[in-house]
């Protein structure tokens, strides 16, 4: 299996790193129990932080860093101003498959610190006209009724004719309010955006031509929105007494927060450009968020209200484009030797305002990124594959002057235009001593910016340029892994162990009511071990599991002397699940997703495990087919890892969702 994030069309199996491929079958099962693609991510991988439930997914990592979010190659990640809203771009009716790379790379550029998550969207099907449609009810177990159900539809078309290939996909959502296991309303994120209560849809269109048979052109757009209702208000919980942050019928102050991203492709691929493959890829994507109406601290202004009694919210608006070439040879030294040269570029514009009073919260920066690569892989003996690389990262920030806001002194902070470059590097190797098993090793590196925005709008002493300000350098992550995979007719497993370092990290922590960054020296070390077996051809099961440990130098005397909290890594956890086909109408599907109790260094954010358990049965029909899918099958009451570990606060003390029922049909013609 080809693994196109890789950038240079490496085999899963040749791999140095930890590579995981979430197929179209197991995406399919996922979405007979929940529609949100970061608990979907969350179930099938235990290195991905349990959900948080909501719009927003800050906090939630890969090995304890951000991963690099990509649709078919298109960042999905905003480096300047991180929203945390990144895994929720897509509607994922509308994927066919999910290419992993877990571990800090510079493969795909800026932002893979902790690995690349490559969204692959559903492709044109053969024959000339393919239609499929799909509806969805989704209720918890403990009330029926208008306010908690979720409703939702797909319908998409796709065929090809002569030499065209086209795909549309449209999809629509309306979700409820959410129940917990004792059948409590849960609370609503009014600031940060909430699943629960919002309405979404999604628009996927693709057009290719094939020039002839070695040359493709194809043009793609997606277009995703999802807004809350703003139907509720949240009750704050107590987290000293155990009680869980809930919801009311109420209107919230200001609009509700929404996500509204259009990302469109124009690739090129030629397979045989003088022997060579080259592959072409131009983007462009626009991406908006609004949170929600607070009273925050770091809003107030005395010369617009009394302070404690504005009401304000930030609007974060990027524009990125860019390019990503590669070319490729794979027949050198008597088909031993494969060269991949290519150069990406990205032109990334943000700005956050704060919305109803027009002011600049974040101001208005550019971000160029050019970069050169190159990649080998040889074969020296058929056993043994090496591979290596190098690339060229050079980045530039354009920052105009600009005020902060009153919170923040409205100090004048003079502009400027910091420009960095790294070289990063890569090397690994895979041997097979023997049939089925094989033993591997890579080092590789990691290029990322910190939250530009979350440092500028947090400068508040008179006298600074940007250009002199430290916190804008690059964060270079060092990754090393090894492990060992066995790929037998019926087992597959896997076992690897890595660490992963920043000497010039960039740590999240919350002061007051906001959340700021400090940069420190961080490490992260972590097992991993995965096995697939297939009983029959009709029964097969699969078991994973994580363990991490992150640490930081929190005074800044070279000592890792500090423990990293729930807002940096996830827990500790295991995945077990059992697939099976009792006949040509019958499936069935049973999965079991435990997190491990933590401990953290504060000890108001020891994280009580839990166990969540999820089942789904689907019968094929004459016509279409029914799936039936039951969420938390024992109706578990629990707090999400997020507000038991990443922060001590009443508002945001949520628990997760009940045990929930889901009723599908879909239907192709």
């Amino acid at each position: 299996m080809v693994v196109t994030a890789t950038r240079t069309g490496t085999a899963k199996e040749d791999s140095p790193q930890t590579v995981r491929i979430i197929t179209q079958e197991e995406i399919a099962q996922q979405r007979q129990l929940t529609s949100d693609s970061s608990q979907i991510l969350s179930n099938l991988l235990p290195s991905y932080s349990p959900s948080r439930q909501k719009m927003s997914g800050s906090g939630e990592t890969l090995r304890g860093r951000t991963p690099l979010i990509l649709i078919d190659g298109i960042p999905q990640s905003n480096p300047l101003r991180p929203t945390g809203r990144e895994a929720h771009t897509i509607d994922f009716a509308m994927v066919e498959q999910i290419e992993i790379i877990q571990g800090a790379n510079a493969t795909n550029g800026v932002g893979a610190a902790g690995g690349v998550i490559n969204i692959i969207t559903k492709r044109p099907e053969p024959g000339s006209f393919n239609q499929h449609l799909e509806v969805q009810l989704t209720t918890p177990t403990s009330e029926f009724g208008s306010e908690t159900n979720a409703y939702k539809t797909n319908y998409g078309f796709s065929g090809n004719t002569d030499s065209i290939d086209y795909l549309f996909s449209l999809g629509y959502e309306d979700q409820g309010l959410y129940l917990d296991g004792d059948g409590d309303p849960v609370g609503v994120d009014n600031t940060q955006g909430d699943l629960m209560d919002s309405r979404s849809y999604d628009l996927l269109g693709k057009l290719a031509y094939w020039i002839d048979d070695d040359q493709r052109l194809q043009f793609s757009l997606n277009h995703y929105d999802i807004e809350g209702n703003n139907d509720y208000v949240s009750v704050t919980g107590d987290r000293d007494n155990g009680v869980p942050t809930t919801s009311v019928r109420g209107t919230p102050e200001g609009d509700a927060p929404y996500n509204e991203v259009w990302t469109t492709g124009l690739s090129y691929d030629n397979y045989d450009l003088a022997g060579m493959h080259l592959s072409a890829l131009a983007f462009y994507q626009d991406y908006e968020s609004l949170f929600g109406a607070t009273d925050s601290g770091n809003f107030q202004d005395a010369a617009i209200a009394p302070v404690g009694t504005l009401y304000d919210q930030t609007l974060a608006d990027t524009s990125k484009y860019g390019t990503k070439f590669s070319l490729t040879k794979d027949d050198l030294w008597d088909q031993r030797l494969k060269l991949t040269a290519g150069f990406d570029t990205l032109v990334d514009e943000t700005e956050q305002y704060l919305y109803s009073t027009d002011r600049t919260y974040v101001p208005p920066v550019e971000y160029t990124d050019l970069s050169p690569f190159v990649q080998a892989e040889l074969k020296p003996i058929d056993s043994l594959t090496l591979s290596a690389g190098v690339r060229y990262e050079y980045a530039k920030l354009d920052i105009d002057s600009y005020q902060t806001v009153a919170a923040r002194n409205s100090v004048d902070v003079e502009g400027g235009s910091p420009s960095f470059d790294e070289t990063l590097y890569n090397v690994g190797a895979v041997w097979s001593p023997i049939r089925d098993w094989s033993l591997f090793a890579n080092y590789s590196e990691g290029f990322s910016i910190p939250d530009v925005g979350r440092a500028l709008r947090g400068i508040e002493e008179p006298g600074q340029s940007v250009d002199d300000f430290e916190n804008l350098s690059p964060i270079v992550t060092d990754n090393i892994e090894t492990g060992v995979r066995f790929e037998g007719e019926r087992l597959a497993a896997e076992l690897s162990y890595y660490e992963s370092s920043s000497d010039f990290g960039s740590r999240v922590t919350r002061s007051g009511d906001a959340f700021v960054m400090q940069r420190q020296e961080t490490e992260i070390k972590g097992v991993e071990a995965s096995m697939d077996y297939r009983f029959t051809d009709a029964h097969s099961a699969k078991l994973a599991y994580s363990h991490m440990t992150g640490r930081y130098d929190s005074n800044d005397n070279g000592s890792l002397d500090a423990k990293l909290d729930g807002l940096n890594v996830a827990p500790d956890r295991l995945i077990a699940s059992w697939s099976a086909r009792w006949s040509n109408e019958i499936t069935s599907f049973v999965q079991a997703n435990y997190a491990f109790d933590e401990s953290f260094d504060d000890a108001d954010k020891e994280f009580d495990g839990y166990l969540l358990v999820d089942a789904a049965m689907g019968y094929r029909l004459p016509v279409g087919q029914v799936n039936v899918g039951i969420s938390n099958l024992l109706d578990e009451q629990y707090i999400t890892y997020y507000s038991q570990s990443a922060l001590v606060n009443n508002d945001r003390y949520f628990a997760g969702r009940g045990r929930t029922l889901t009723l599908g049909y879909s239907l192709d013609f």
